[in-house]
């Protein structure tokens, strides 16, 4: 497969790709969904991720039918991100998709269950073991060695191949010589310690280098010790640089001239053959030690090459784990012909209140059958929180994910549309809304419609009637969908196989924030309550015209009612 081939690859980005990566390291660096190449490439993060996404999961990518089923899906992956443990690991969360198979999914989900396992199986000390690995590992580029280093430390801290085969699947005994070596062997060559000889004969070499270039303080130094001709200098100059670079005398009396025109000459022609034979010394040591260590490397290639994998592919998996662990996360019942919640949370607020719900067949407790639900009731009271947990929980499912729910089944998707409501009041905002929700019906795929008040974009009366039209259009189509309004008694009588769901709003609490039971009743239509909001106005009012103004209201939503409140709220 090309370069070109690749979704968002066009010519200018595979020159580039090529320029800087080669065909074959820019094509893996897509496969493997590494972000981090591309970009130092000179791929914008942003391309890189819709290219990556789009690499191995076109499809999948197509259930993200609206621009707001979008950022929800966004949202989801960047709080999955914040667990990762590598930055590659990151970058693979980023590039997660809705799969396109059952198969592809229940596997996600053993991976991702059994590393939640393994993860929460950890002591305090062993979790932290496995955090300073793989911080370890970041922090080294990740190197084999640092590789090598990180799978070994896994294994100390508890995880092994019955959880994760690719560790399994290590030699520790080989990869313990293979840690070694790698650290060994640098880019610059064979590293300090590797080998005495080698260290020894280095340490030399700095110090014969260190008097040829202060070969003048070498003649002062020697000349000062009483030398009284050539021959008396040349002995005395054999022994101090012997004893300062501790090398035989006998070796630097071979290195000495026999033609020297001075000692200037006899000094400098010393030192530098000196240095040009330790050099020579260094060079053939230094390969002799490299190729032996590059031996053990060899020896060990195959369980090195599964040790980076392994490191991969754990960070991966346990940052999932992380993320549903923190969550409270639950594996569903994925298949079937519904979606269905018990228990269910929203995944982006910090305290949220469970609900019930569902559409369609499912074995849960809310009630199955009805392809569609038409939700209503008070303002501020959840509905379109509902929406997005629904939502959510469906993306999650999809990219074979555990989701925020006590209990779930969700059914397969070929587009997930999710609308929130958009307050502007005009026919080119219906337009493009009706354009971008109805499509997906009419595509012939299982569709999740998840729309939230139409009347905010069109007339009241003509609101009603297109809900009345997209709910019958779902139930044609064999959809299943979840509809937000607060004009249930405008609608026509809806299909058998729909209902009315209502969220009521139950008072004042003593700081005046409006009292909502976010768990819908089924087949009750909800009610907004405004008195609940005019109790709190007249309440907060300090001007003495505002509250007159305020009264005014009360009388006209009834003002026993908005008293009844206050007086609840101040009991």
């Amino acid at each position: 497969m090309g370069l070109e081939d690749y979704w968002g690859v066009g010519p200018k980005t595979s020159e580039r790709l090529r320029d800087r990566l080669g065909e074959e390291r820019a094509v893996e660096a897509i496969e493997s969904a590494d972000v981090r190449a591309l970009t130092d490439a000179g791929i914008t993060r942003g391309r890189a991720t819709r290219i990556l996404r789009r690499a191995n999961a076109d499809a999948g990518m197509d259930a993200l039918a609206t621009r707001d089923t979008r950022e929800v899906y966004d949202d989801l992956l960047e709080l999955a991100g914040n667990y990762a443990l590598t930055g590659h690991a990151g970058d693979r969360i980023r590039v997660l998709t809705p799969l396109t198979s059952r198969e592809s999914i229940e596997s996600r989900l053993d991976a991702v269950e059994a590393a939640r396992d393994a993860w929460t199986g950890l002591d305090d000390e062993g979790r932290a073991t496995v955090v300073a690995a793989f911080d370890a590992y970041d922090a080294a580029d990740g190197t084999e060695r640092a590789a090598v280093d990180a799978a070994l430390a896994l294994r100390e801290a508890g995880l092994d191949g019955a959880t994760f085969d690719t560790l399994g699947e290590i030699d520790p005994d080989a990869i313990w010589a293979a840690a070694t070596a790698l650290g060994d062997v640098t880019a610059d060559g064979v590293a300090e310690g590797a080998d005495d000889r080698l260290d020894d004969l280095r340490a030399r070499l700095d110090d014969a280098r260190d008097l040829e270039d202060s070969a003048f303080d070498v003649l002062d130094d020697v000349r000062g010790a009483g030398v009284r001709d050539l021959s008396d200098f040349r002995h005395a100059f054999a022994d101090y640089v012997a004893s300062e670079t501790h090398l035989s005398r006998s070796a630097v009396e071979e290195a000495a001239p026999e033609d020297a025109h001075d000692a200037a000459d006899f000094a400098s022609t010393t030192l530098r053959a000196l240095v040009d034979d330790l050099e020579r010394r260094v060079t053939e040591r230094a390969g002799e030690v490299e190729a032996d260590l590059r031996a053990s490397i060899a020896d060990a290639r195959d369980d090195v090459d599964r040790a980076v994998a392994a490191v991969d592919d754990v960070a991966f998996d346990l940052s999932l784990a992380r993320f549903a662990a923190d969550h409270d996360l639950i594996r569903p019942v994925v298949g079937g012909d519904g979606l269905a919640v018990e228990g269910a949370c929203n995944p982006f607020l910090a305290d949220p209140d469970p609900v019930n719900y569902a559409v369609g067949d499912h074995d849960c407790s809310p009630p199955a059958g009805d392809r569609v639900a038409v939700l209503t009731g008070a303002n501020s009271g959840g509905k379109t929180t509902l929406l997005e947990t629904c939502c959510a929980v469906a993306l999650l499912a999809a990219m074979g994910l555990p989701v925020p729910a006590d209990r779930a089944e969700v059914g397969f998707f070929d587009s997930i549309v999710f609308h929130r409501r958009h307050a502007s009041f005009n026919a080119g905002v219906l337009e493009s809304t009706l354009k971008s929700i109805v499509p997906p019906l009419t595509d012939g795929g299982r569709t999740l419609m998840l729309v939230d008040e139409f009347e905010a974009i069109t007339e009241p009366g003509r609101a009603a009637d297109l809900l009345n039209g997209l709910v019958e259009l779902t139930v044609d189509r064999g959809a299943l969908g979840v509809y937000v309004t607060h004009l249930a008694d405008d609608l026509s009588p809806l299909p058998e196989s729909a209902r009315i769901d209502g969220i009521f709003a139950e008072g004042l609490t003593a700081e005046l924030d409006l009292r909502v039971d976010y768990q819908p009743r089924f087949g009750t239509v909800g009610k907004s309550t405004p008195e609940f909001i005019v109790s709190r106005l007249v309440a907060n009012a300090d001007d003495r015209g505002e509250r007159s103004g305020f009264e005014r209201l009360a009388a006209a939503v009834g003002e026993e009612a908005v008293q009844a409140t206050l007086a609840d709220a101040w009991e």
